[in-house]
């Protein structure tokens, strides 16, 4: 059964609805019911949500999980180069005959009532996740929380929530704390809830609504610490004091997010060795992605190529923080962004670690600022920008002056998407 099978149902799912986000659990509730329920039905569920790091730290739990010998099955998104990339069912992306299967009989059921495409797709993971036996299920928040599609088990085994920050103001507020309320949201009745480092305002609604329903809170700072030891990491809760090595995923911002993993792992029970695992061996693309193989690469051959996805204001703050970390080299950065982002927010922290900025559009997304309004944003925080015909073109403008630059590929996932499917 070729791929399109699924891609052609899932292109039928995109109409059900005319808008792409719409928060609110009402279509989701009607569709589970008409499905068997299944949600009530998964392997213990941890939920995480959170503005930055959720699929990285998703990704350490999962690897701590499996090297526990366990079977777990996992839901993100967005995907990046195919939709089966959101669908990991017990260790193993979902098989195309699996995916249509699901895909076909959610479409059925909804009989074309109105519904969004993440809400449709989140019914069908639930739905195979119900299906087959697993030690854990790891969901992994879309938008929010509180209204978000996976928001639906009753009881889950363990909440977690990384960084809260500004980001999809339009939905979830404008403020630090509207966004923790509506993160905080998948807090149930007597669940604990994992909590990263957080802002004061954010960190007080977490606490508020973690206590109105009796959520024990396992807070960075407070019930666990995580920080540097040298060229390793130390974490620290009331069962003591690991020593670890430092997170596989690049970046200093990894080590809050392997925190927040370790926080969960040893909440579980598990013992140092999980927790070494869930560091060393996570791999999550497209965060901070050194690409060392691929037409890019072929390209040009003396370059060092980076990929990373990260779009709002705290992840221009992460990458221009590692980018400093780095060995000195001359770094340009090729940029497409979505026209609902904070551009000049993004592409601040990154200006004074660059010497240039190339602006593309992104390729076949209806969403993509043009790349002469990028450009222009670039300017206006201090960078020397042009724009480019596509990644290959601004890679080629590039390398003609600087061939042995740092190059990071950077501002969506939907760009990072483009990226690795070129690499097929």
């Amino acid at each position: 059964m070729s791929a399109a099978t699924s891609d052609v149902i899932l292109a039928r799912m995109m109409a059900l609805h005319p808008k792409i986000i719409d928060l609110t659990l009402d279509r989701v509730w009607r569709l589970l019911e008409a499905l068997g329920n299944p949600q009530d039905n998964l392997p213990p569920v941890i939920h995480i949500a959170g503005t930055n790091g959720k699929g990285s730290t998703q990704a350490m739990i999962r690897a701590g999980l499996e090297a526990a010998g366990h079977r777990v099955h996992a839901y993100t998104s967005p995907h990046l180069a195919r939709f089966h990339e959101r669908i990991r069912v017990a260790g193993a992306l979902i098989s195309e005959a699996d995916l249509t299967a699901v895909l076909d009989e959610c479409y059925a059921a909804n009989d074309g009532g109105n519904i969004t495409y993440f809400e449709i797709t989140t019914c069908a993971a639930l739905l195979a996740f119900s299906r087959v036996p697993a030690d854990y299920t790891l969901l992994e928040v879309g938008l929010g929380g509180r209204l978000d599609a996976t928001n639906v088990v009753a009881r889950p085994k363990i909440t977690a929530i990384t960084p809260v920050s500004i980001d999809h103001e339009q939905f979830l507020g404008d403020t630090i704390g509207k966004i923790a309320f509506e993160k905080a949201g998948i807090i149930k009745r007597g669940v604990p809830c994992v909590v990263a480092r957080q802002e004061d305002e954010g960190l007080a609604v977490i606490e508020e609504v973690a206590e109105c329903n009796g959520a024990p809170v396992q807070a960075y700072g407070q019930q666990w610490h995580v920080g540097p030891d040298r060229d390793r990491m130390s974490f620290q809760d009331d069962t003591g004091l690991l020593d670890l090595p430092r997170p596989n995923l690049p970046g200093a911002h990894q080590m809050m997010n392997a925190g927040t993993a370790i926080a969960v792992l040893r909440y579980l029970g598990f013992g140092p060795d999980v927790c070494e695992a869930a560091v060393t061996q996570a791999r999550w693309p497209a965060r901070m992605q050194h690409l060392n193989a691929g037409p890019l690469l072929k390209a040009a051959p003396e370059a060092e190529i980076w990929l990373d996805g990260g779009h709002n204001p705290a992840a221009g703050e992460a990458l221009g923080s590692h980018l400093r970390s780095l060995p000195k080299r001359p770094t340009y950065l090729i940029c497409g962004m979505l026209n609902t982002k904070d551009i000049d927010g993004y592409l601040r922290p990154l200006a004074a670690v660059a010497e240039g900025l190339v602006a593309i559009s992104i390729p076949d997304e209806i969403n993509t600022l043009p790349a002469d309004v990028t450009a222009e944003a670039a300017r206006r925080v201090g960078f020397e920008a042009r724009t480019g015909s596509d990644v290959h073109g601004a890679l080629s403008d590039i390398i003609a002056h600087t061939p042995h630059a740092r190059i990071l590929i950077c501002g969506s996932l939907y760009l990072a998407g483009a990226v690795l499917r070129g690499m097929d």
